[in-house]
């Protein structure tokens, strides 16, 4: 008789502390995320900072609903994994998956052409099906995806337009990568996203905005 098969424990945060995945998000501009934003998961906690100067429509809007409680009780659900490239390499949705009762109307598309920004590893994009139609939904971005960026010579206009980045993931990206690697149900989802569905969503338990930091004391002056 056979012995029951062996079933290997989920990914936990402690298991990615040290992998280079774990490294906090690449942000071009760390001077200007003037507002950072705690989200406490099921799995532990993320710290993002905002790019509120320079995408101050989607930094806003992802901070209205971190301040209104929108994102509270929603779910971290969709893991892309992409071949090629370092590995593991993809991103990571959650929000509010277009839930009527938390969504607030679409907002107009910062483009990173217009932001300066990128889909650097531990960027935080928002979701959408075309431009001016991001509400609730957003993703992380694993290991670089310039793809996901504004090209104004590619012939699809969704692409010409890109993905709109808002912030960086600043702690946390250990915690990104256990969701991640996650299990997935081959059976759940629709069209491009079916295979791409978390068997257990990860729980967004809260999102809060952070207390700035207290400014780092003025050095001493060395004596002669």
């Amino acid at each position: 008789m056979k012995g029951a098969p062996v079933v290997a424990p989920p990914p936990t945060p402690e298991g990615f502390a040290t992998t280079p995945t774990a490294r906090p998000g690449i942000r071009p501009f760390p001077e200007a995320a003037s507002v950072n934003v705690g989200i406490e998961t099921s799995l532990g906690p993320i710290t993002i900072a905002l790019e509120t100067e320079r995408a101050p429509v989607t930094a806003g809007n992802f901070l209205r609903y971190v301040e209104e409680g929108r994102l509270d009780g929603t779910n971290f659900y969709r893991a892309v994994r992409m071949p090629g490239g370092p590995q593991p390499g993809g991103l990571l949705q959650g929000g509010t998956r277009g839930d009527p009762a938390r969504v607030r109307p679409g907002i107009a598309h910062e483009p990173t052409s217009q932001t300066g920004l990128s889909h650097t590893h531990g960027a935080l994009s928002m979701a959408m099906n075309e431009p001016g139609t991001a509400t609730g939904d957003f993703f992380i971005m694993i290991e670089n995806q310039a793809g996901f960026n504004a090209d104004p010579a590619a012939a699809d206009p969704a692409w010409r337009a890109g993905f709109a980045v808002f912030g960086y993931v600043v702690e946390g990206m250990n915690v990104v990568a256990a969701i991640h690697a996650a299990k997935r149900d081959p059976d759940a989802g629709e069209g491009v996203m079916k295979g791409e569905m978390l068997s257990q969503p990860v729980k967004i338990i809260s999102a809060r905005r952070l207390s700035a930091p207290s400014p780092l004391p003025a050095p001493s002056p060395q004596s002669p």
